[in-house]
């Protein structure tokens, strides 16, 4: 979508119902799904990737939609991984002048609508379901319920509110599991940075869980997020920018309208930004405590952390959000289990290649084998302990039945539309 009045009305929205103070209420959602996850590990340890895609995006659809995905199974979750596996519009972006060919010529035009047709399907059904809910007295908290008083408000169809919220379903869910295994895979290729880790993680939380509440006092955990973010960035062309004038670079004239894509993967691998940027190495930022949102709104980019995230008027306004996803996976990863290779029949370690990523729009390491083991019996007791008090919280489907202390709930008397 270019620059202009839709965009800006609907970067407010986004901006009111997700900014910090909004989402803070959503952290009981968070520490659900990382205790889930820990469970899933210790249960099914070789299907690692499966359960981080699935806490992801179950964090995801509570916080956009109010529902829980219990399993890596649900027909939702996988209804949109073929939607974000399929290709974009790549080709008509580099190459304008084709979108003119009729669509028996352009198959990019033809797949385009099937495309639409099947996120459409996906997200219109997820909307109307949340409005359902609101009327029924069923509805979780959660971003859709708030933006059911915008589309009052602001006089918006139903098709670009459920675009509005599956746009953020999209990009909230396979972003931060593609980082999760990028950090999985990181700590089996550089076994010293978990065991420093680990061993920050033993002084500062003991026996017990690490918490929110831990953040300042763990400052190499903060690190392997920051540098998870810069060694292997998801979106690794970096999220495309549209100029609204002529500008001019290193004597290249750049006309209005022109598409810019800022590269993240060169800014990240620069050696004289980050010397030796292949190597995995949390100290980079020992000294930098500066938030996803500190460090983006800091006018010098050569002072930035990285640009995982974006930059400009194009960056993730859900940064936060991910940054406490990130914190609370990667800190109770890391204080639960070791990271080592996997081993084939002959008993050799299977080293991953850091350089076989998968194609696309995003970018991720392609599956790998991992051996993925508790720490001691005493912290899958407590694990097991956390979850079982979790799990008293929820109904037979695994869904919220009590909504724990913390969510807050806004009541919403009408909804503008019949569902």
């Amino acid at each position: 979508m270019p620059y202009g009045d839709p965009w800006r009305m609907i970067r407010k929205i986004v901006h009111n119902n997700l900014n910090i103070t909004a989402t803070k209420s959503y952290v009981p959602y968070q520490d659900l799904e990382s205790k889930a996850l820990l469970v899933e590990l210790l249960d099914i340890p070789e299907l690692f990737i499966d359960h981080l895609r699935r806490y992801t995006h179950s964090l995801t659809t509570q916080m956009v939609f109010g529902f829980r995905t219990p399993s890596i199974d649900d027909p939702k979750l996988k209804q949109l991984f073929w939607v974000h596996g399929k290709t974009s519009a790549a080709l008509l972006d580099l190459y304008p002048v084709l979108r003119s060919l009729p669509d028996a010529v352009l198959s990019e035009r033809r797949h385009a609508k099937q495309l639409h047709e099947k996120s459409s399907e996906l997200f219109v059904g997820l909307w109307l379901d949340v409005k359902k809910a609101i009327k029924n007295g069923t509805a979780k908290p959660c971003f859709c319920v708030d933006l059911v008083r915008a589309q009052e408000e602001e006089n918006i169809s139903d098709e670009l509110a459920a675009y509005i919220s599956g746009s953020i379903l999209e990009a909230g869910s396979d972003t931060t599991a593609a980082e999760l295994v990028s950090f999985t895979q990181a700590m089996i290729l550089f076994p010293e940075v978990a065991k420093a880790a680990q061993e920050e993680l033993d002084r500062v939380c003991g026996h017990r869980l690490p918490t929110l509440e831990d953040w300042p006092n763990l400052p190499y955990i903060h690190g392997c997020i920051k540098e998870t973010l810069r060694w292997m960035p998801t979106v690794i062309s970096g999220a495309p920018h549209g100029l609204i004038r002529d500008d001019e670079y290193m004597g290249y004239t750049i006309p209005k309208g022109a598409g810019v894509l800022p590269n993240s993967w060169a800014i990240h691998n620069d050696p004289k930004r980050h010397p030796d940027p292949r190597r995995f190495d949390p100290t980079r930022y020992i000294h930098d405590q500066s938030t996803a949102a500190e460090s983006a709104n800091n006018p010098d980019p050569t002072k930035r952390d990285h640009f995982g995230f974006g930059a400009g008027r194009r960056v993730c306004q859900g940064m936060h959000v991910a940054e406490r996803s990130l914190f609370l996976a990667i800190s109770r990863l890391l204080w639960a289990f070791d990271f080592r290779p996997a081993r084939d029949e002959a008993g050799e370690e299977i080293i991953p290649d850091p350089e076989n990523l998968t194609e696309g729009t995003l970018s991720q390491p392609k599956p790998f084998p991992a051996s993925i083991t508790p720490r001691n019996k005493e912290k899958v007791t407590l694990i097991r302990e956390e979850w079982a008090k979790m799990e008293a919280l929820l109904d037979e489907e695994q869904q919220w039945e009590i909504l724990p202390e913390g969510l807050k709930w806004k009541d919403v008397k009408t909804v503008p539309k019949e569902a």
